[in-house]
């Protein structure tokens, strides 16, 4: 589609372009010209909305969607479209499905489902056969077919010389191994922050401990084999410390951190919301002050909204029975804007993409437009009718939030919010 943004402020700190107000021609789903005033040449499809804004397009490094096995979580073709009303153009994928995610044949899977949509969706593959943590799964084939990453879904490898073998062998053909921070023997049945909100309510905890102790051991072996890892979720003061002083001695470590644990502590629990039963656990103000300075100061590489649906019979259950999980697409810019500067919350939505291998798109002359529309300022409230999600499990419904996501342009499709 060739359509012409009119009046727009360039949010793209690689661009000459940057905070400047703009028209933009794209032709072709490329950039043709981008100048303060831009007269229709064709009398294309204008866009125009008050305060527009654009930046590259954001990523979601862990988004689940349920199919193949739970559609009635959430379908593929319904996933992406909520990604891209939600403001997002990539998607990482997680093999939180049934059958998992583990084969080429699965990962191609994926791929052919969504090859036109606007949204690109990039496979995460299993990384141990059907995720049982015992063997690896074929990482190289589904490398070959597309797979960005490698994880087991919110499974820990309880076994080290598992995630050595991993570090080691996927540096043959530059692997991403994703590890989930949990010692089960720890946590066991828990469902909340080992913390006083938990002794208070009754619930069973989950301690920080569970969560420093994989990260240091992870760290240990990650520093064995110079590999390249990724922690998907952090939440607690001592991980950031940990994360932080691995990356000053040089290693190949990244992460993220859950916008749930950005906004939302444990004193939220008052009241056994199921939709506040999440993995990890809302933890204390204290851990929740350090994961913004870890974002700030770049320990934390990026913000995924840990988008993961659950169909209303394993959540409109009493807490303790209830799934963990929480949606997040639609929640998460303006969450986070309500946290950082705008520049900020963009860098925080796009920093992975490189991690991932998904290239970046300057927005210049002769470069490909993948782009994200959005109103920064919009002040307005999280309710029902704001999900597009086929699950209305959202850990943030009745949060203010600060600016909206207008849609997307990106595969030469524009995708907009009406």
């Amino acid at each position: 589609m060739n359509i012409l943004l009119k009046s727009v402020t360039v949010v793209d700190a690689s661009s000459k372009h940057h905070l400047k107000k703009r028209d933009l021609l794209i032709t072709n789903g490329r950039f043709e010209k981008i100048a303060p005033k831009i007269e229709n040449p064709d009398d294309r499809k204008e866009v125009k909305v008050k305060n527009l804004h654009i930046s590259q397009g954001w990523f979601d490094s862990s988004v689940s969607f349920g199919e193949p096995g739970f559609e009635e979580r959430e379908t593929l073709e319904n996933g992406l479209k909520t990604a891209a009303l939600s403001g997002f153009t990539d998607v990482a994928v997680n093999a939180n499905t049934n059958p998992v995610t583990d084969s080429k044949a699965d990962i191609q899977f994926l791929t052919s489902k969504a090859a036109n949509q606007p949204v690109r969706l990039y496979p995460i593959g299993a990384l141990t056969h059907q995720g049982n943590g015992e063997d690896l799964a074929e990482l190289y084939d589904m490398k070959n077919a597309g797979a960005v990453a490698f994880y087991d879904y919110q499974k820990p490898v309880r076994n080290p010389n598992l995630l050595k073998i991993a570090l080691q062998y996927t540096q043959n053909f530059d692997g991403l191994v994703i590890a989930y921070c949990n010692e089960n023997d720890v946590s066991k049945n828990g469902v909340v922050n080992e913390e006083e909100n938990a002794t208070r309510l009754g619930l069973k905890g989950i301690p920080a401990l569970a969560e420093e102790l994989h990260v240091n051991r992870n760290l240990f072996l990650l520093e064995y084999t110079n590999g390249k890892l990724h922690f998907p979720t952090l939440s607690t003061k001592k991980s950031v410390s940990l994360v932080r002083e691995a990356k000053q001695k040089g290693l190949d470590i990244s992460c993220s951190v859950s916008i749930n644990n950005l906004i939302l502590t444990d004193d939220a629990l008052q009241e056994f919301n199921s939709n506040l039963k999440l993995m990890p656990p809302l933890r204390t103000n204290e851990d929740k002050k350090e994961l913004i300075r870890g974002l700030k100061e770049g320990v934390i590489d990026g913000v995924t909204s840990e988008h993961n649906p659950i169909d209303i019979e394993h959540k409109n259950v009493e807490f303790d029975n209830a799934l963990f999980g929480s949606i997040g697409l639609e929640s998460c810019f303006g969450a986070l804007n309500t946290l950082f500067p705008i520049e900020d919350t963009i860098t925080f939505l796009t920093r992975l993409k490189s991690r991932f291998g998904i290239e970046e798109k300057a927005i210049e002359e002769g470069a490909e437009a993948n782009l994200t529309l959005f109103e920064p300022e919009a002040s307005w409230t999280f309710e029902e009718k704001d999900i597009y999600s086929s699950s209305k499990n959202a850990a943030l419904l009745g949060q203010t939030l600060k600016g909206k996501a207008l849609g997307i342009y990106a595969n030469k499709k524009l995708f907009l919010n009406k």
